[in-house]
């Protein structure tokens, strides 16, 4: 059964490349999804990220406030280092139990890994090809502006908060361009497919 992972920056698409192959059949682990999992209020990765940040990041009823901790670690690349240092050794071992549950299934015909950061262990060592998705800087703008209710500032600062697309192309087996839209996409989603 085979492995694909799904990567590449916020706005350029991923999560639609990751749809589109839902609705084809596949078992689909999303990464972004388990890391909000693993941080949830009394799970270890919650206290090790209040320690670091302090309690300025929690909401009236203590639980993290993903947007008072954006501010902190999207502008800052060592806040961001730190906050990824906790919480990834939980999602890989989150991911690793999806594999193993999708493996011992047998009803998938393959399974689909998105996530956002392209690592080396529990992303790459874990999947046999990875798809980057890619587009435009300003098409990635006006996507993130348009979902995310963030002014151009704001949407650039996330873009730049994150790998470059140079490094996201350096792991790439296949690349989806997605400038157009969502049936151009579904074609190419589709050709990478039957071309194995």
């Amino acid at each position: 059964m085979k492995i694909i992972g799904v990567t590449g920056g916020i706005g350029a698409g991923k999560s639609s490349v990751t749809r589109i192959l839902a609705r084809l059949g596949a078992y689909v682990i999303d990464a972004d999804q388990i890391a909000r999992d693993v941080v949830q209020k009394g799970k270890p990765a919650y206290y090790e990220i209040v320690e670091a940040f302090g309690e300025g990041i929690l909401d009236p009823e203590r639980k993290i406030d993903r947007s008072k901790l954006g501010e902190q670690v999207f502008q800052d690349k060592s806040s961001l280092n730190i906050l990824n240092d906790i919480t990834h050794k939980y999602i890989i071992e989150n991911i690793k139990e999806n594999i193993s549950e999708f493996e011992s299934s047998g009803k998938y015909p393959m399974l689909v890994l998105e996530a956002a950061i392209p690592v080396k262990h529990g992303f790459l060592d874990m999947v046999h090809e990875v798809w980057v998705v890619t587009a435009a800087g300003e098409v990635r703008i006006k996507r993130i502006m348009d979902r995310n209710g963030f002014d151009y500032d704001e949407a650039l600062n996330r873009i730049l908060s994150q790998k470059s697309e140079e490094e996201y192309l350096k792991v790439a087996d296949r690349i989806l361009s997605n400038n157009t839209d969502i049936s151009e996409l579904e074609k190419n989603v589709l050709k990478f497919l039957e071309s194995g």
